[in-house]
């Protein structure tokens, strides 16, 4: 219960503050005259933004912040399973009198690969940015790009790499018991090999945020309980697959409304 509470409270948390920097965002937007002028000296109150038309180390930090918090938000719900399958395993491991391997650091190697991905995402939009091929909202403005990120997105669902990793994130137990290892070291280690697996799994669909936009909060929960589907429902195989090719649809649907 203290685990899972935990778990909840760091989501919780990591959505307060989402829906903080929207509503603050909209907020600047709304004002006369302050569209694209988010400078630090002109933030809502309570709230530092993001310069997103003049591009530099600050402006980065603060982006790379809003995509970490945002895997935060998204990906710890769906390794919850994986979690309370770690502290199972504790417990076993203290009735039979051996030591501890804390959740904490698995938890730390876990986030630690998807802020490795939050800063290459962060990158990427800096280039999407440079290129002028950003709105606004952080939406890309190219139906090209856009079009081939949604294929791209869903041939992806249908790879032996894409099984691969799902499988690792469907199968808590058959994964600890093949990876475990000792120690805090060992925890962390074990928590990094798990978010390999999940980054495997979902970085691709997480690129489909620079389609419906970066900060479009309704489509990030939409893809949150979606990859929670696909690893916790007992058919969340097919549930990606029928995803992939709704994709793949829509992909084309998308470049040949351009053409």
């Amino acid at each position: 219960m203290i685990i899972g509470g935990g778990l909840a409270a760091i989501v919780a948390c990591a959505w307060v503050y989402l829906l903080h920097t929207k509503s603050s965002m909209a907020g600047m937007a709304g004002m006369p005259g302050m569209a694209g002028m988010n400078t630090p000296g002109m933030n809502m109150p309570g709230m530092v933004m993001p310069d997103l038309e003049k591009w530099g180390m600050g402006t980065a930090a603060l982006v790379f912040v809003m995509w970490t918090v945002m895997m935060v938000a998204m990906m710890v719900p769906s390794a919850t399973p994986m979690m309370l399958a770690f502290v199972t395993v504790n417990e076993r491991r203290w009735a039979a009198a051996r030591p501890l391997v804390p959740v904490g650091f698995f938890l730390l190697g876990y986030l630690a690969v998807w802020t490795g991905y939050s800063a290459a995402a962060t990158i990427a939009q800096w280039g999407l940015h440079q290129a002028a091929l950003l709105s606004s909202a952080m939406a890309t403005t190219s139906t090209g790009l856009n079009g081939g990120l949604l294929i791209a997105a869903g041939v992806f669902q249908w790879t032996p790499l894409k099984r691969a990793c799902l499988k690792g994130c469907r199968s808590p137990l058959s994964f600890l018991m093949g990876e475990w290892r000792e120690g805090i070291g060992g925890a962390f280690v074990m928590g990094l090999r798990h978010g390999s697996y999940c980054v495997g799994c979902c970085w691709v669909l997480m690129a489909l945020l620079f389609v419906v936009g970066v900060m479009n909060l309704f489509w990030v929960g939409v893809m949150a309980l979606f990859m929670i589907g696909e690893k916790i429902m007992a058919k969340g195989e097919l549930l990606g697959r029928l995803a992939g090719v709704a994709l793949v649809i829509g992909g084309v649907v998308v470049i040949a409304r351009h053409w």
